[in-house]
């Protein structure tokens, strides 16, 4: 059996730029020009979205080598590029490098799972990092040894990949010349094998970031026979320096946690819960929407942000009595962000005061006191409303996701679902 020696980068970028994709791919290429070569596609593994010390894109990456005689050469290459590339300027860049030889058990697997779902501080990595014999190496205060770790020992039972192609430095944050009519065919000559290519609703090109970091574009597929042929259709403006394929746990939903009571979420954890819509969703200045749901525990006010565009007109056709099943995750805010739902059972009536005999429609007389007619002074002893029918625009037992423009590196959609 062949001895491999895992590498786990994280936490080399800033806003302002790099990418630890660029920086892992750049280090592979050093690599192989040392005849020092990496068995299969190096891993990408997005993290908990709502970590408070999260990078960019909040991604970590790994590869293995045969841990033979050429491993410290190996180290001595990886370390220096990452203390050479990463953003070290930025106040909240704090790179961490992990090597690892051995078997990635149970243990590992357990650790890499409550990094995407939940939070680890770096004390955490660090003892679990020595428990299991890891060779770390921090800079500054290497958060990145968190998402290094859990880069390595991360067990791929649903997965996808991304081919991710690299701008020349000299057009680093400069608009990226990409051909959208040839997006657009690449969207429709290989979707649903890749996907979230195209946002048609917002006339977008989700295959570019909206950032100053040397990716130039990045396609997503569930197998990479369908990534090199999107490649050949994508046409562009500008030189690319390079391309890696990256197997991923993107658009999994692995960081969602089933629970069944409402009062089980903690903050800054990520989670699917089944609740009962308690009142009519309300937008608010900036054009963010806001709705509680409620079961026999706890209640927690759920949210659909101004950057989820239309998403938020469905979000506002629920209603009290719905009840609902939310995916998402919990931020610095104690909100419930929104990542898709699914209706689980509609309430179809509206419950509305009665009308009185003179045909106009009578108002409370007071709590338990029935209802009263203004016009006619009529009085009845009932605190009952009258239950109407009404029509809904959702349907029951239906998804409904977030758009392309607006979806987390995590999220599953509902094309990977087979809906």
């Amino acid at each position: 059996m062949i001895n491999f020696l895992h590498i786990g980068i994280d936490d080399t970028d800033s806003p302002e730029g790099m990418c630890t994709t660029y920086l892992a791919s750049y280090i592979i290429k050093k690599l192989k020009e040392n005849n020092i070569n990496i068995i299969e596609n190096p891993h990408l593994i997005r993290l908990n979205p709502f970590a408070r010390f999260k990078t960019r894109g909040n991604g970590a990456v790994s590869f293995k080598i045969k841990n033979d005689d050429k491993v410290e050469k190996a180290k001595k290459i990886v370390l220096d590029e990452v203390e050479k590339l990463s953003m070290f300027e930025c106040e909240n860049t704090n790179p961490g490098v992990v090597f690892y030889s051995g078997e990635i058990t149970k243990e590992m697997t357990d650790y890499s799972f409550k990094a995407i779902s939940s939070i680890i501080t770096i004390k955490e990595a660090e003892e679990f990092a020595n428990k299991i014999g890891a060779e770390i190496h921090k800079f500054k205060k290497g958060r990145g040894i968190i998402g290094s770790l859990a880069a390595i020992s991360f067990p791929f039972e649903d997965y996808t990949y991304e081919l991710l192609t690299y701008r020349k430095p000299e057009n680093y944050g400069k608009n990226r010349l990409i051909n959208k009519e040839s997006v657009i065919k690449m969207d429709k000559n290989t979707f649903p094998d890749t996907f979230e290519n195209f946002d048609k609703e917002e006339d977008y090109i989700a295959i570019a970031p909206k950032t100053p970091c040397p990716i130039l574009y990045g396609i997503r597929s569930n197998n990479i026979e369908s990534l090199l042929k999107a490649k050949d259709i994508v046409k562009v403006d500008e030189g690319i320096e390079s391309h890696c394929i990256f197997k991923t746990n993107q658009h999994t939903d692995v960081h969602i946690k089933q629970i069944n009571k409402i009062s089980d979420m903690e903050q800054f954890s990520c989670y699917k819960v089944k609740g009962e819509v308690k009142n009519n969703p309300k937008i608010i200045e900036g054009g963010h929407m806001f709705f509680y749901i409620f079961d026999e525990s706890g209640e927690i006010e759920c949210g659909a942000y101004e950057p989820t565009k239309d998403f938020r007109k469905i979000v506002s056709k629920l209603i009290p009595g719905d009840i609902i099943e939310v995916y998402g995750g919990i931020g610095s805010q104690n909100t419930f962000n929104i990542e898709k739902f699914k209706t689980i059972k509609l309430n179809y009536f509206d419950y509305k005061n009665p009308i009185c005999i003179c045909g106009k429609t009578m108002t409370s007389a007071g709590k338990d006191k029935g209802f009263k007619c203004k016009k006619c002074g009529n009085k009845t002893k009932s605190n009952e409303k009258i239950p109407v029918k009404i029509e809904r625009e959702l349907i029951e037992g239906k998804f409904y996701e977030t758009p392309i423009s607006a979806r987390r590196h995590l999220a599953k959609p509902l094309c990977r679902m087979n809906l």
